[in-house]
């Protein structure tokens, strides 16, 4: 029983052609995740930034809580934004994630 042990171990040692196919295989894996994994999402987080760089007094916003305003004002990462009846809210800029200005009213 211990000698059939040895030989299957030393059968499987043999060849070494396949590590290069491995190594081809590991390297597209890591490929096919970055392009269609990595890439799209920097290229979201960029967006998003851009967005929220250009907002500005007037926008009309809708934050990660989902609370719908209009910006009063703006200072450095501070946002004050308007919600009904006047009432104003100081929300962090990252709070915020679509502009509402293009949206349709809805009826």
């Amino acid at each position: 029983m211990m000698n059939q042990f040895v030989f299957l171990m030393a059968g499987s040692e043999g060849g070494e052609g396949g590590g290069g196919a491995q190594l081809l295989f590991l390297v597209l894996i890591i490929g096919v995740f970055y392009f269609f994994m990595i890439r799209p999402q920097m290229r979201k987080q960029k967006e998003l930034r851009k967005f929220r760089e250009s907002l500005a007094k007037g926008d009309k916003i809708v934050t990660t809580g989902g609370i719908y305003g209009k910006i009063a004002e703006i200072k450095d990462n501070i946002v004050i934004i308007e919600v009904e009846d006047k009432m104003r809210l100081r929300i962090d800029i990252n709070a915020v994630i679509k502009d509402m200005t293009d949206a349709a009213p809805q009826k």
